[in-house]
């Protein structure tokens, strides 16, 4: 069994500042009374912080008196998802169309939890508790490297709450974690008509369809099926009535992979296709690829540095490995190609039996694991204050 957390003593005030913040979600860039409820924790703990406002990043700061010391980060988000919650909870969003269907609120806790542990008893390092806006759009990460904030730091750390592990569970892996995210959007011209006279319309709804039956053969026929990759649409918009042939119509979708060169080929491949079906059917069709996040790379040094941090909180029996990337994508990608770090996976499932996939308006975690969050980040911080100590 493993140990008595640390953080048990803070377990009532984690769970109560949990479910303040998932009462009151906030979206991408909006996260206003979010960043003031992490803000009055942090003052209460008298660590300094710097906020830079509305959709800006917030890092509390401990500073240790020596300038020859490491600089250890650990990271959470602060923003929530557009959608309805449907968990029946009594501290359910109190904000409609928006919930903390992600464990954000569970994240910004764990890092909470783990500064009250690190002001109780110092290591000898500089501590950096990043609070970023706007992971969902993968833009936050950015806007916080975009400050200069971490320019010193030498190893960064975080986490995601997930109902693949059961609570007591943390994953902990080197190399690919998540998979790179692009988008894409089609828009279709043709030429509208009476449907009932086709002859004289360019169908647009009729090229929808074979856009949709091609571009699913990039990832079944043309990738290696031994490398991960995933090409889902996700909106279709067209037509206006049942006797009216659409002239226009408009796709929305997702590209998901692991390898530079698989990556390549899709965008190829979907440039390729929407071409030649725009000619065969005489429509005008315009594709637009908008790339998104890398993929998230655990460096070697900094998540041996996790395996014996999260050893020490659930032993060797709550180790966790992984057999294949995720295919979700995760912005900790961007402080990975310009910091060292390690990302891991904490078990929350919150009935044995049941999983509940992250996103979905009935997601909640099992409370226990903010206990192994704090405890986690509070111990990778000086574990990695050892592994980087200049003296």
């Amino acid at each position: 069994m493993p140990a008595p957390y640390k953080s048990e003593y803070l377990f009532d005030w984690m769970v109560n500042l949990r479910r303040r913040l998932h009462r009151c979600p906030e979206l991408a860039f909006e996260e206003v009374e979010t960043a003031q409820t992490i803000i009055s924790e942090l003052e209460r703990l008298k660590i300094p912080y710097q906020y830079d406002g509305p959709g800006g990043c917030l890092v509390g700061r401990m500073t240790h008196k020596s300038k020859d010391v490491p600089t250890i980060a650990i990271r959470a988000e602060m923003d929530a998802l557009p959608g309805p919650e449907n968990t029946g909870l009594p501290f359910s969003s109190s904000i409609e169309g928006k919930m903390h269907a992600c464990g954000h609120d569970a994240h910004m806790t764990m890092v909470l939890g783990a500064a009250a542990l690190l002001k109780q008893t110092p290591p000898p390092c500089n501590i950096l508790f990043v609070f970023q806006p706007a992971e969902e759009r993968g833009g936050g990460a950015r806007v916080v490297l975009k400050t200069g904030v971490l320019k010193d730091v030498n190893a960064i750390f975080g986490g995601h709450v997930t109902h693949h592990y059961r609570v007591g569970e943390i994953m902990v892996a080197v190399g690919v974690i998540t998979a790179q995210s692009d988008r894409f959007a089609i828009t279709i011209k043709g030429k509208g008509g009476h449907g009932a006279r086709p002859h004289e319309a360019t169908d647009a709804v009729v090229i929808t369809g074979l856009l949709i039956t091609a571009i699913q053969t990039l990832v079944s026929r043309e990738i290696n099926p031994v490398f991960p990759s995933v090409v889902t649409i996700g909106t279709i918009k067209a037509g206006s009535a049942p006797n009216v042939i659409a002239e226009n119509a408009f796709l929305e979708g997702t590209i998901r992979s692991t390898r530079l060169e698989v990556r390549n080929h899709i965008h190829a491949g979907l440039k390729r296709i929407t071409s030649a079906i725009g000619d065969l059917h005489n429509a005008n069709i315009k594709l637009e690829i908008t790339k998104g996040s890398p993929p998230v790379i655990n460096t070697k040094r900094e998540t041996e540095v996790a395996y014996r941090a999260a050893e020490k909180i659930v032993l060797n029996d709550g180790l966790m490995v992984m057999d294949y990337p995720s295919m979700g994508s995760e912005d900790f990608s961007y402080y990975l190609q310009k910091i060292p770090g390690s990302y891991l996976r904490f078990g929350a499932r919150k009935d044995e039996q049941e999983y509940i996939p992250l996103h979905s308006p009935k997601f909640d975690i099992n409370e226990n694991v903010l206990k192994i969050g704090a405890d986690f980040f509070d111990e990778v911080v000086r574990e990695a204050e050892k592994e980087y100590r200049f003296y």
